[in-house]
């Protein structure tokens, strides 16, 4: 039996961040991912997750964990697919240190992924982004902080890894002009800003407290702001620009929407599709198809640049064969 304990411990902390360059971020969701696993693989088996072997963790067990993981977690099918990403990952990575695992491996690297509907993205109108963006208080220090925080995540489309991970000497000193973003995959790519996201980081780094962490924006602990403390930032002021936009109470408003509503108005300004890519930092232009879906603009084009169809009257015939009625109701009913 090969230990499953070292793998993981050296998978996480040596194979992720320094051979495949993940980010903190990447690792640290791929570890919850296990945390879970290995859990619920101890409680199966009956034995203390320290105890556990890698080929306890076959076809089987990560079947059963998926379905508990949709079941009785109550997560949508995305997030399964998620965690089955990161136990392929780990399983390719098993392939090259336990050859003795490899026809293991293989066969839980050819699971598949469940699929899942493609739904529309959720955005705001400008109106309704205005309205967030205005309802920090702009003389209180996290009002000046908050404002700043969404003001840049909606300008330059960013995720909120990207936000969070942001340093002062990313900025060009003094102007703020540009800003440079480490996205997804290591990929950096640098943005122009507007003069008044510029405006509003330099009232927040005037009043930023100095000698603290790195990061742009801090907790009022003076560490680095987290994902949950970010989000809870937004729901306070997507609460108060609820009184004047009451069209956002229908919404659910996530750091994400902001990214999103940023694609969709710079698709509308420029209809370029591949701009809208190189402004988010997509790798592949089949991640930003999903705002053209969304995007209604889109489609009236294609509708005023057809004329209807001219539709004749026609005739019923019923099919001459029991086999092909058959074939003409299920394709009906389907």
């Amino acid at each position: 039996m090969t230990a499953l304990a070292p793998y993981l411990a050296k998978f996480l902390r040596e194979h992720l961040p320094r051979e495949r360059n993940a980010s903190p971020h990447t690792v640290a969701a791929y570890a919850h991912s296990f945390t879970l696993l290995v859990r619920f693989a101890a409680e199966r088996l009956k034995r203390r997750p320290t105890d556990l072997a890698v080929e306890d963790i076959d076809p089987k067990l990560v079947l059963e964990f998926l379905d508990h993981v949709e079941e009785s977690r109550g997560n949508s099918a995305r997030t399964r697919n998620t965690r089955l990403a990161a136990v392929r990952t780990f399983f390719r990575y098993i392939e090259y240190q336990a050859p003795a695992c490899l026809d293991q491996a293989l066969r839980i690297r050819a699971l598949p992924i469940k699929r899942t509907d493609a739904t529309l993205i959720d955005h705001l109108t400008k109106e309704e982004v205005q309205a967030v963006l205005a309802a920090p208080d702009p003389c209180s220090l996290g009002g000046t902080r908050d404002r700043a925080m969404l003001h840049l995540t909606y300008a330059a489309g960013l995720r909120v890894s990207e936000l969070l991970s942001l340093r002062i000497d990313d900025f060009p000193q003094p102007s703020l002009a540009t800003v440079k973003i480490l996205g997804k995959g290591r990929r950096e790519r640098v943005l122009p800003l507007w003069r008044e996201t510029q405006t509003v980081l330099r009232a927040w780094l005037a009043v930023r407290p100095s000698g603290q962490a790195p990061e742009l924006f801090l907790n009022r602990n003076g560490g680095r702001m987290s994902r949950d403390g970010f989000a809870h930032r937004l729901a306070l002021h997507v609460a108060a620009a609820t009184r004047t936009q009451p069209s956002l109470a229908d919404k659910h408003v996530t750091p994400h929407v902001l990214r999103h509503s940023c694609a969709m108005h710079t698709l509308a300004a420029t209809g370029d599709i591949r701009k809208v890519a190189l402004w988010l930092g997509h790798a592949s232009i089949q991640s930003t198809e999903a705002y053209l879906r969304a995007d209604p603009a889109e489609k009236l084009a294609v509708l005023s640049a057809h004329a209807s169809p001219t539709i004749q009257k026609g005739k019923f015939r019923p099919p001459p064969d029991a086999l092909l009625a058959m074939l003409g109701e299920v394709r009906n009913t389907a």
